[in-house]
């Protein structure tokens, strides 16, 4: 989760911090100054004190793991029953083809997905877990050498770290040291949204990837609801709406964000559909790269073949909603499609054909600024 205020920050820098982000950044809200102190505790003492398992939560957020892929779900009944029964995630933002890599998990809780993805980089990669709530550092903390010992480790490959996810760099992660960020259902805790994602392509290398599960809006939350406790903490009123996470992802440098997947949240609890109903919620898992690509899927000719040599992807390996490459089935794209292929970790699966020599226009596909909004992909 978002972390509690730094030492060294000073009370004038907050209140300042936070009067330029409600000017600049409309998933906050104009004329909208949110307490990033109050904030960041109102969440700490929702996870670390008023939810004592996933049982407590009022809304239909925290996905069954029938939403997983069928290959991940037998990796479940490793995951000490503890870290499970204190999982608040939204999704599944469990990549492919991590082996080996360095993956950054943000606001990490009882460290459910730190220790599924332990398993998957295995012992020549490492994952980094990082939250702002004690109380679900120490249950992740207590089951670490636990978690090793089962997956065959000669050691843990789990850092678990107490840190703002706005401040990536008081954590001492540093510039492109990292070859996938993940997080679950907690980027909408942010009073600084944009910061975040600031850092999170600070510290991607050039080629990878950003791959989070959380909770958008089909509107911007009224401004009146943004610093309710409980609406906050059952990762509502902190929604991105999907348009304004494309614009800042824009802003970011980044053109082509890609949805994975998106399921509807119901609102169980009869006084939050009250207060918020109007709202449509969807949990959406979401894919960007830290690459040069263009803000348009664009035609030059280019084609990828995916060799079905993945870990646990024998048949077909799925980018996003609109890519589901079959094993040995040549497959049109664009070149932002292409270039996602050819200038990340995936390159080592596919063959690519073409170059960007001749343009031949639009690919004929949603151009990618529908992407976030609709839940298509960039590329039909």
């Amino acid at each position: 989760m978002p972390s509690r205020k730094a030492a060294h920050d000073t009370p004038d820098d907050t209140t300042a911090g936070a009067a330029r982000l409600a000017r600049t950044d409309p998933l906050i809200g104009t004329g909208t100054i949110m307490n990033q102190a109050s904030t960041h505790e109102d969440v700490r003492h929702y996870y670390g004190d008023v939810l004592q398992s996933s049982s407590d939560l009022k809304t239909g957020a925290c996905c069954p793991s029938e939403s997983m892929p069928a290959w991940l779900r037998p990796l479940l009944a490793d995951i000490h029953p503890e870290i499970t029964s204190r999982f608040y995630g939204c999704g599944s933002p469990l990549p492919a083809a991590v082996e080996g890599v360095t993956v950054l998990d943000l606001g990490c809780g009882t460290g459910r997905d730190v220790y599924l993805l332990s398993r998957l980089v295995g012992p020549a990669g490492q994952v980094i877990g990082i939250d702002m709530t004690p109380e679900q550092l120490a249950v992740a903390e207590r089951h670490r050498d636990w978690h090793a010992e089962r997956y065959g480790h000669a050691r843990s490959n789990v850092r678990l770290l107490e840190g703002h996810i706005e401040r990536l760099d008081a954590c001492g992660i540093t510039d492109a040291s990292v070859d996938v960020v993940v997080s679950n259902c907690v980027l909408n805790l942010s009073p600084e949204k944009e910061k975040v994602f600031a850092e999170i392509f600070r510290v991607l290398k050039p080629g990878g990837e950003l791959y989070f599960s959380d909770v958008f809006a089909d509107r911007r939350i009224p401004a009146e609801l943004r610093n309710d406790p409980v609406l906050l903490g059952e990762c509502l009123s902190g929604a991105l709406y999907t348009e304004d996470f494309r614009r800042m992802l824009t802003r970011l440098g980044c053109a082509d964000v890609r949805c994975a997947s998106q399921a509807p949240i119901p609102l169980l609890d009869p006084a939050i559909e009250a207060r918020i109903g109007m709202v449509a919620f969807r949990s959406m898992t979401m894919r960007a790269f830290k690459l040069d690509l263009e803000d348009r899927c664009e035609d030059y000719g280019q084609i990828a073949t995916y060799r079905g040599e993945a870990p646990n992807l024998p048949h077909a390996f799925v980018l996003d909603d609109h890519h589901r490459f079959e094993t040995g089935k040549p497959m049109r794209v664009c070149g932002n499609t292409f270039d996602m292929l050819a200038q990340s970790r995936f390159a080592r699966y596919f063959e690519l054909h073409g170059t960007k020599r001749v343009h031949y226009g639009l690919f004929d596909c949603a151009p990618a600024a529908t992407a976030a909004s609709t839940g298509a992909g960039a590329c039909c």
